[in-house]
């Protein structure tokens, strides 16, 4: 988890037994971002899942945390020293249309300050009703928090910006949905929840002189190096449309669909955010979908892209004010910062794929060598991790694609560019190794161990699972099953956000 480095030691000499160093700085800005309040306590809590890596880096006592003061804690039973607990409002558009939100079911304990110096939100997720559940009981149930558990643990492994999950707890108590269901609460880690939906919730009517507050705190806690630019404002988005186009560019190297990118579940730090109705990948199709609810297609794999750029420019509405004193101006600014989304998404996108395909050096063609590969593999509904897992290996397998005269001419072409290249045909599959998965949190390996933790209170292949996926490019011997793909039978097609 990177995270930049963008508050002074403050607060660093008042750790708790526990290892907290709590100062909410997010709870001094006005009233109005936020409501304060506590956990809804609950029965009979249990831990289910500890990240002791993940406690030890943020220089927390794991040990202890393991334990029933971790429980108290992490169920919302016992707030730590000098935590400040909040729910913090926002608004977004979700699938296009704006409307009002706020943490419904989620408590910020506070931000956690490490001996380095770096600040991470502590928040609870199903901790109990806010004044913005609208009329939710501001539960969760146990599935959907394993599953951001497992899938954000995931995203960690390959590399690609994320929150990450310290602790899920069941609560004791049950969360009905379609059916009952054991409740669960999850602990999540992030760089911030600053939200492209927090700036349009600062823009509402009334609130529009928060916008500059909300910036200035932005500023201060992801850019501090960006508040001495001639245009800190107009850097700053300069900074966040880049963040994104990195971001974005990451989850397509791997197939991920985020399912609900709502402006909303767009954070400012750069991090994937809020695993509701999220999959990977399996048959390489740009129009796959996952999230139950996204019947248009709006958030399908190929269209994250331009989702993301969309969102940027709800963000950059809200920015005009401060980008400069003539409105024309200001839009004219602000137009430029969204059209480098598109350059800097590309160059990411194209040096990860290159890298996919063991290519060091760059060529004009190398482009249309990729779209074309892809449109092979589209054509003959070929697996996408398992395909650039494969092109790693000496030896293709006898599989009908690899015998499919598209793939022949492109595989002859791709021979010829490798052997462009000064490096050895070794080191390119020794890089290629290193750029492709070999385990990705299948969707149906996913459901099953999330059916047996629910159903059954067995968290064995949960467990098991989160170990494999700590080692994505390993091939462990007895977990071929994590490397294989899905059969027609088991394809996993819609997943649900859990509210």
């Amino acid at each position: 988890m990177k995270h930049p480095k963008t508050v002074s030691k403050e607060n660093t000499n008042n750790f708790s037994p526990e290892g907290w160093n709590f100062d909410n700085s997010y709870a001094r800005l006005p009233e109005s971002f936020y409501a304060q309040l506590d956990p809804v306590p609950v029965s009979h809590p249990r831990m289910v899942l500890f990240n002791s890596p993940l406690a030890e880096s943020l220089g927390l006592n794991a040990q202890v945390l393991e334990g029933d003061q971790g429980v108290a804690i992490f169920s919302g039973n016992r707030i730590p020293e000098n935590a400040q607990p909040i729910a913090m409002a926002y608004a977004g558009h979700q699938f296009g249309y704006f409307t009002m939100l706020g943490d419904g079911r989620a408590i910020l304990l506070g931000e956690h300050i490490t001996l380095d110096g770096q600040r991470y939100d502590i928040q609870l997720k199903g901790s109990g009703q806010t004044p913005y559940s609208r009329r939710g009981d501001g539960r969760a149930a146990l599935g959907p928090m394993l599953r951001e558990y497992i899938i954000s643990e995931a995203m960690h492994a390959l590399g690609i910006p994320t929150t990450r999950s310290l602790a899920a707890v069941t609560t004791g108590e049950p969360v009905f949905r379609e059916t009952s269901l054991p409740g669960a609460i999850l602990t999540r880690v992030a760089a911030s929840h600053i939200r492209v939906g927090t700036f349009e919730y600062a823009a509402s009517p009334g609130e529009r002189e928060n916008v500059k507050i909300l910036a200035d705190y932005t500023l201060n806690r992801h850019y501090r190096h960006l508040k001495n630019h001639e245009n800190p404002y107009l850097a700053m988005l300069y900074a966040v449309v880049e963040k994104q186009a990195f971001l974005v560019a990451k989850w397509q190297h791997v197939g991920f669909i985020h399912g609900v990118m709502n402006t909303d579940n767009m954070a400012l730090s750069g991090e994937t955010i809020d695993y509701g109705p999220c999959a990977f990948m399996d048959v390489y199709d740009p129009s796959t979908v996952f999230s139950s609810i996204d019947h248009q297609g709006r958030y399908a794999f190929g269209n994250q892209p331009h989702m993301a750029q969309w969102n940027l420019a709800r963000l950059a509405e809200t920015l005009l004010p401060l980008l400069h004193d003539d409105q024309k101006k200001s839009i004219a600014l602000a137009t430029e910062a969204l059209e480098s989304f598109k350059e800097k998404f590309q160059v990411t996108w194209l040096s990860g794929m290159r890298a996919k395909l063991g290519l060091f050096t760059e060529e004009a063609d190398d482009l249309p060598l990729i779209n074309s590969l892809l449109t092979c593999m589209h054509m003959n509904r070929a697996d996408y991790t398992i395909t650039f897992r494969e092109l790693s290996q000496e030896m293709l397998p006898d599989k009908p694609f690899y015998r499919d005269q598209a793939f022949i001419e492109w595989n002859e072409k791709w021979q010829q560019r490798l052997a462009k290249q000064p490096e050895s045909i070794e080191a390119s599959r020794e890089h290629m190794l290193g750029r492709n998965p070999a385990v990705i949190p299948r969707n149906h390996r996913v459901e099953e161990a999330l059916e047996a933790a629910v159903e059954h209170g067995n968290l064995t292949k949960t467990r098991e699972m989160l170990r494999v996926l700590s080692r994505p490019f390993d091939e462990s011997p007895g977990h071929e099953k994590y490397t294989a793909g899905p059969e027609p039978s088991d394809r996993v097609y819609q997943t649900f956000c859990g509210t």
